[in-house]
């Protein structure tokens, strides 16, 4: 029987069972360069985060476009992602605004996971894993590198990591909707208040109190946590709304 062979680009032929498996070098990373639109994003969220852009505001593309030196093409579309993110209101015949601040909003989205959380996260407890645990530290250490985008999606996934063995899952559902809602105001913090130090920490203590099952310390801890967040992001948010009603009356 002739056994099969293979046709070299030579025209020479080796048997494929006689073949030798060639060495295939691995890959190298691809770099990833910021786009224009990356980098419009980037210039455009910053200026809403810290205000410079007050709530409201309407974001004028040919303006942008000509202070960043760029074309209104990538504006456009950094509008678009700013939409996405809850940062931009997007009217009909009118255009672009900044979405709006509301203090009084995040006291109640607070008290509400004031109410729910430490409930969850202390049925969570005796539920819970060493691999919980295990990827709840991955978030954290994810959090250190987080940009003011990310931040507030991987604290998220923090909480949503320790609370998951609760089986609570409409409760958790509710507070997911809740933290989507207000996610923007994450951001806020992120850029105004120097937060990740002592967000690491508290992190870390929720963890540990988790593995030792100490329901009293966690809770209480997480209640803390949660409370210092809401102080820090009315403070914020209080202090934009004044910024706006300054240049507002200068006007």
């Amino acid at each position: 029987m002739q056994r099969p062979t293979s046709t070299l680009s030579s025209g020479d032929e080796i048997l494929l069972e006689e073949a030798q498996p060639q060495f295939v070098a691995p890959r190298s990373p691809k770099i990833t360069r910021a786009t224009t639109v990356d980098l419009v994003l980037e210039a455009v969220r910053g200026k809403i985060l810290r205000g410079e852009i007050g709530s409201g505001e309407a974001l004028r593309q040919e303006a942008l476009a000509d202070e960043l030196g760029v074309s209104r093409v990538p504006v456009r579309e950094a509008i678009t992602r700013l939409h996405g993110e809850g940062l931009v209101t997007l009217v009909p015949h009118r255009g672009a605004f900044v979405c709006g601040i509301s203090a009084d909003e995040v006291r109640e989205s607070f008290e509400i996971r004031l109410r729910l959380e430490p409930w969850i996260f202390g049925a969570a407890m005796a539920s819970t894993s060493e691999e919980v645990l295990d990827k709840a530290l991955e978030v954290v250490d994810a959090m250190d590198n987080a940009t003011e985008s990310t931040w507030g999606q991987l604290n998220w996934r923090f909480h949503e990591t320790l609370y998951a063995p609760s089986g609570l899952h409409l409760a958790i559902e509710t507070l997911k909707r809740l933290n989507d809602r207000n996610e923007r105001y994450f951001r806020f913090q992120v850029v105004n208040v120097p937060i990740r130090e002592n967000t690491r920490r508290e992190h870390i203590e929720m963890i540990e109190a988790s593995r030792a099952r100490d329901v009293r310390l966690g809770t209480r801890i997480l209640r803390d946590h949660l409370k210092k967040a809401m102080n820090q992001i009315v403070s914020v948010a209080e202090a934009l709304l004044r910024r706006e009603a300054s240049r507002t009356t200068k006007g």
